[in-house]
């Protein structure tokens, strides 16, 4: 059993194979999820586990070379936003596009990790880097 950090083993897995490039999604409890991606789904009740405290937490597991949001978020829900913009910090290059191309990227994620999140947009995709 592990003493400190993630306690999932299908997040602790899913890290151990990540290579550079690939990419994990994390997602409000709406996101589609495309046939054949691995879902991991912690979604207890809404709003349990939120998006912000499952990103925080992967993002100091995971080294991440940017991530990729959906542009409407800005109109939609600019609190989680500004939330993202925080949690992942300057080094970490935040890439927008619209949310349909958004949902066509989720097809080649290594996962997707579905939280309790209920909020417009909130949602995320972490491009795995290099720890070298």
């Amino acid at each position: 059993m592990n003493k400190y950090g993630i306690l999932n083993s299908a997040i602790c897995k899913m890290l151990a194979d990540l290579g550079h490039t690939d990419t994990v999604v994390i997602a409000d409890c709406g996101l589609p999820i495309p046939e054949g991606v691995k879902k991991i789904d912690l979604a207890l009740k809404i709003g349990t586990p939120g998006f912000i405290e499952v990103v925080e937490l992967l993002a100091q597991y995971m080294q991440v070379e940017k991530a990729t949001i959906a542009r409407e978020i800005h109109a939609k829900n600019s609190v989680t936003y500004q939330k993202l913009q925080t949690t992942l910090g300057t080094a970490i290059p935040l890439e927008e596009l619209s949310h349909e191309e958004f949902k066509q990227l989720t097809h080649t994620a290594r996962a997707i990790i579905r939280t309790g999140e209920a909020t417009p947009y909130a949602n995320v995709i972490l491009h795995a880097g290099v720890i070298f």
